[in-house]
């Protein structure tokens, strides 16, 4: 299997340390370089072969945003994974604009990381669940029938739930709604979707990023 080449761009120290740390223990990933601003890692491309850049926001020098500005233009078939602790709508707005692949936050697990890079090299995007939500006032999503139908955030913070594997009661208990209030959304959520159970909720949610 063809090692996924990662440039690591973090101005903290401790946070490259413990990133690359985590990806030398996953087999198909290469810690290619390290950089802890937007400019140095705009030099590192030039010399090495990179895949993935998990590019922090809040740099010295060169910050996240004009970096992956930069990175889209002058590399584009390079892709950006945004690494931060903002989870703030507007700021993952800004971040898509730049051009950037992916959404994390810097509190997510080691397999949560390899399933980002994988799925960001492979093509497609991803964003962590408390992202999802953050961007999530309302959606727009097809259901089984081709249709437009509109998910609200509500909705879509129990369909994240369900796909994590939580029981209505424990949605319930994170949510602060009673679990028959959940099952209420679940039912209205699988009408809107023509779904019909939750295997096909789950799925749905896999396909389209809300998990």
């Amino acid at each position: 299997m063809k090692e996924i080449r990662v440039l690591l761009v973090d101005d903290h120290k401790i946070v490259l340390d413990g990133v690359e740390a985590l990806l030398s223990d996953l087999e198909g990933f290469n810690c290619v370089a390290t950089a802890d601003n937007g400019q140095k890692a705009l030099d590192l491309l030039k010399v090495f072969e990179i895949d993935v850049i998990l590019m922090d926001i809040d740099m010295p020098v060169m910050n996240g945003m004009e970096a992956t500005k930069a990175v889209k233009r002058d590399y584009p078939n390079v892709k950006v994974i945004s690494l931060t602790q903002h989870s703030e709508r507007g700021m993952v707005k800004q971040l898509l604009e730049c051009g950037s692949d992916g959404y994390l936050l810097k509190n997510i697990n080691r397999d949560e990381l390899a399933l980002a890079i994988r799925k960001v090299y492979e093509g497609q995007n991803y964003f962590s669940s408390e992202v999802t939500m953050s961007l999530a006032g309302k959606a727009v999503e097809k259901n089984a029938s081709g249709s437009d139908v509109e998910i609200t955030e509500r909705e879509i913070e129990i369909l994240t739930l369900i796909a994590e594997g939580f029981s209505s009661k424990q949605i319930g208990e994170q949510l602060f709604i009673s679990p028959r209030t959940v099952d209420t959304h679940r039912t209205t959520l699988m009408n809107k979707l023509d779904i019909h159970n939750i295997a096909g909720l789950i799925r749905f949610a896999l396909k389209n990023g809300y998990s």
